[in-house]
């Protein structure tokens, strides 16, 4: 059974008892009202918040436009659809720019409406748990930006919160892309240095002969074009925080000042005799494997005890799959609000594709594409021909079982074959009725045409159009 609340505004007796008894049958709340008045005074009421208003477009005094309009102000999460007349379908067009999910047009079956209505509250639930998550986190934590309900990033969390509350040396690890700046962000600013500094450095962009003297300072003439002493980065970070990212590209001779902060507090910059002391504390990060460069005496066994206090290892997004949702989500909401671009949302194929890609540049590398495909996108739906994904990195894992029940093995197989393989079946399965194919699969039947054409598709019956 479905849970949810809806409100269903029809001025038509027997087509609105008719959907209320139809959305009352699959388990969800439901109240009727005869008009837009009637909506708008239930929609402004103290206890009223829906899930989902399925709203007539055309009534008299107040159209579903004005319905529409009063749902989004007496809560944005509410999702609208619209059941509209052929006559007025452009108009209905027009009001999913201005947020409306979805329309259905007269005549329909109810499976049709129960459909939207599903996908609609589905949409609606899933931004209202990135709200509470992002409040959550943010009013507990105030983690901005970290987003995420899978147990790995659960725990990076749990752990990250209880760092926050210590001076201990923290060491991020994880793939680039994975949020390890966030993370430091987050340490922080929850922790007691909050109200100073946090300075951010790239070890790896540093010119090799410049990173003892912006990490360290120096002093004028200790070597050439030294005009003027210069204040390093460390002091830049007095009272707050240092952020080492990529500490593994250090050189030796960095890695030793490094240590020599870490026993005592103090650096001295390049060319001086005095030691300075500096109240900072370092947080490092990196994407390369630490305990293997230090195997290969690339980096210090000694200054990698130091920095290895507390460890919070970010796993790469392909490893928390069921985390992809929720941040879609979350960057549809900034970058359609920085773009401009009104409502968007991703088509089943196109979601599909997102939790299947192996997303090698992992949150980063998914926030880019998203931009990307909103920025150039002409339809309110995305569908998966304008996302900029490579096929040879989609991987869709199929466990089959071994003689050994703890053994797995994994079929790979192009999200490519996967398709072609599934309109194959489904056009056997309905003799080549492509018009039922396509609602099967959630596509347009000028997709489906489309993908038969690329594919070069024959099924076993002779494919039709028939209906």
């Amino acid at each position: 059974m479905e849970s949810g609340k809806i409100l269903v505004v029809e001025d038509q007796d027997a087509m609105r008892e008719s959907l209320v008894i139809a959305f009352r049958d699959e388990g969800y709340q439901v109240e009727g009202v005869a008009s837009g008045e009637e909506a708008i005074r239930r929609l402004n009421g103290n206890n009223n918040v829906y899930d989902l208003v399925v709203t007539d477009l055309k009534m008299k005094k107040v159209d579903g436009l004005e319905v529409l309009k009063a749902a989004k102000t007496a809560s944005p999460s509410t999702e609208v659809a619209l059941i509209t007349a052929y006559g007025t379908i452009s108009t209905a067009v027009q009001a999913i720019r201005d947020g409306a999910y979805d329309y259905v047009t007269k005549p329909f079956r109810h499976q049709e409406i129960l459909k939207v209505a599903k996908k609609a509250i589905e949409k609606k639930s899933l931004k209202d748990r990135v709200r509470y998550l992002e409040g959550e986190i943010r009013d507990k934590y105030r983690f901005e930006g970290i987003v995420g309900s899978s147990n790995a990033m659960l725990e990076v969390l749990k752990i990250t919160s209880q760092v926050c509350r210590t001076e201990s040396t923290v060491l991020v690890t994880g793939e680039s892309g994975t949020g390890k700046e966030l993370i430091a962000r987050a340490i922080h600013y929850n922790s007691h240095r909050k109200d100073g500094p946090f300075v951010v450095i790239n070890c790896g962009a540093l010119p090799e002969n410049l990173q003892e003297s912006e990490l360290f300072g120096h002093v004028r003439g200790s070597f050439t074009g030294a005009i003027r002493d210069k204040i390093g980065l460390f002091q830049h970070a007095q009272k707050g925080t240092i952020l080492l990212d990529e500490i593994g590209e250090t050189l030796p001779s960095t890695q030793v000042k490094l240590l020599r902060f870490l026993q005592d507090g103090e650096i001295r910059p390049v060319g001086g005799n005095k030691a300075i002391y500096v109240d900072t504390r370092i947080i490092a990060a990196t994407n390369e494997n630490l305990d293997k460069a230090v195997e290969s005496g690339k980096f210090r066994k000694d200054l990698f005890y130091r920095i290895n206090v507390i460890r919070i290892h970010l796993p790469p997004l392909r490893e928390r799959r069921e985390d992809i949702p929720l941040l879609v989500e979350y960057f549809l909401e900034q970058i359609t609000e920085k773009l401009k671009k009104g409502t968007r949302t991703f088509s089943k194929e196109a979601m599909h594709a997102l939790m299947n890609y192996d997303w090698p540049g992992n949150i980063r590398e998914l926030q880019n594409i998203m931009e990307r495909a909103v920025a150039l996108s002409r339809k309110d739906i995305i569908d998966l021909d304008e996302i900029p994904l490579p096929l040879e990195r989609f991987a869709a894992l199929t466990t089959t079982p071994m003689e050994d029940e703890k053994r797995k093995s994994f079929i790979v197989t192009t999200l490519a074959e996967q398709e072609k393989n599934a309109i194959i079946e489904a056009l056997n399965k309905y003799s080549g009725n492509q018009t039922k194919v396509a609602q099967i699969l959630g596509i347009s039947t000028t997709t489906l045409w489309r993908k038969i054409k690329k594919y070069r598709i024959k099924s076993q019956h002779e494919i039709s159009d028939k209906i």
